[in-house]
């Protein structure tokens, strides 16, 4: 007789072609930071069409700094929408499983320099090409077929699971931290991010901030009247160099990171100034992040790097005699975690990996960023599992996801669900 995981793997390998169509359709949706919906039809409408109960409700602005899951947001959520899709256990006694992605994604950059259009998923190989194919709407369809796999098997979880599509992640966390404030919870959250199929024992803290520089505008004929804001903005970020290195110093310390080269990775991500090519410019923007460690908090770091901006612009004679710097909090403001080792939930994902690899040993290591997972680790004490299959050039050019990694990824989820929750037949 055919074992059930046998019966399980079967079913994964049977609709793949179908699973990787599903993606296909997914990648098409340009669902940008507030472009989101209609991906988010979709998914409701594929959850709804397997059985599911599906919630969808909007990302909270109004508890940003009234509940610590919540970090500073500067847009207007009014069609920023999540979709949960909810499936309790016909009969009960097995636990409970909530498979938590993001749909949003980062923009494009210059489509000129995609191979193909970021929005036109095209096969090359084992390669499926497409802005957010990877990050991570591979591991949202991985999820969702997963369980697919379960039931065409002939087989019911006895565990209540649910399939999370959340917004916001590239930016705040906010979607996830709303669906955490609204009960969505479970007795496991698996995140299948693009982690080349090993598990995270651990992510950064993130801060992200908005710096705006003021100069003095001027004509050129008479420059030393002026005071460039690019040249302000330029200066100040040398000097966040110098604290991004204090940062990077205190890592000797931190189990997860002492390893790591650049643990809090100071990125300024966009900048624009001036208003006219042949003026001093008045004013410049830059928006960036930076990291910190598991077990800090947020409002703490965020502190810190305030009265370090004061401090310049007590001290750096470019700064002295006025107001030139304004700092902002713009995403998040998250802590990070760290996944406890030896958890039931990771014993149960090694089991399920171990089977798919060969009895390969499911590798663990540390990302220094932001993850939803962190939400439900840090405010819920939940084990947060965030492992999925192999991408390359995430947020970068020609974004890919290996469609081999994803068949064997979504069998690990698959076979995984199946011992956390528990089965039966159908």
């Amino acid at each position: 007789m055919t074992s059930a995981n046998d019966r399980i793997l079967d079913a994964v390998e049977l609709h793949f072609d179908e699973q990787v169509r599903f993606l296909e359709r997914l990648v098409r949706f340009k669902s940008l930071r507030n472009e989101e919906s209609a991906a988010q039809d979709f998914i409701e409408a594929a959850l709804k069409q397997r059985g599911f109960t599906t919630s969808r409700f909007r990302t909270d602005a109004a508890k940003i700094g009234r509940h610590p899951a919540f970090s500073p947001a500067t847009v207007d959520y009014d069609a920023s929408w999540n979709v949960v899709g909810s499936k309790p256990a016909e009969r009960g006694g097995g636990r409970s499983l909530a498979f938590n992605s993001h749909v949003d994604i980062v923009p494009a950059g210059s489509h000129q320099r995609w191979t193909s259009p970021p929005f036109e998923p095209v096969r090359d190989g084992d390669w499926l090409y497409g802005r957010g194919a990877g990050d991570m709407k591979a591991g949202l369809v991985a999820s969702i077929f997963a369980l697919d796999a379960i039931a065409a098997a002939g087989l019911s979880l006895c565990g209540d699971v649910q399939v999370q599509s959340v917004v916001e992640e590239e930016i705040t966390g906010n979607g996830a931290a709303t669906a955490f404030a609204l009960g969505f919870t479970a007795d496991a959250i698996v995140s299948p991010e693009p982690t080349d199929e090993q598990l995270v024992r651990a992510n950064a803290g993130v801060l992200k901030f908005r710096l705006e520089t003021r100069g003095r505008p001027a004509h050129p004929r008479e420059p030393e009247s002026g005071q460039s804001a690019i040249d302000l903005m330029i200066r100040l970020i040398g000097h966040l160099r110098t604290l991004e290195k204090q940062w990077i110093a205190e890592r000797q310390g931190k189990r997860w990171f002492k390893d790591l080269a650049n643990p809090v990775a100071l990125t300024i991500g966009t900048i624009a100034g001036g208003d006219w090519i042949a003026s001093i410019p008045s004013d410049c923007t830059a928006e960036g992040r930076i990291g910190f460690y598991p077990g800090e908090s947020p409002k703490v770091r965020a502190a810190e790097l305030e009265a370090f901006v004061q401090r310049v612009q007590a001290e750096d004679p470019a700064f002295v005699g006025g107001q030139h710097v304004t700092l902002t909090w713009v995403g998040v403001m998250h802590a990070g975690y760290e996944l406890p080792e030896g958890t039931a939930a990771e014993a149960s994902l090694r089991t399920a990996h171990a089977t798919i690899h060969a009895g390969e040993d499911l590798n663990a290591y540390v990302m220094a960023c932001y993850l939803d997972a962190a939400v439900f680790s840090v405010h819920g004490n939940i084990p947060a599992l965030v492992y999925g299959p192999i991408a390359e050039n995430i947020h970068g050019i020609d974004e890919r996801v290996s469609l081999a990694s994803l068949r064997r990824v979504t069998k690990t989820l698959a076979l995984f669900a199946a011992d956390w929750c528990g089965v039966r037949d159908a």
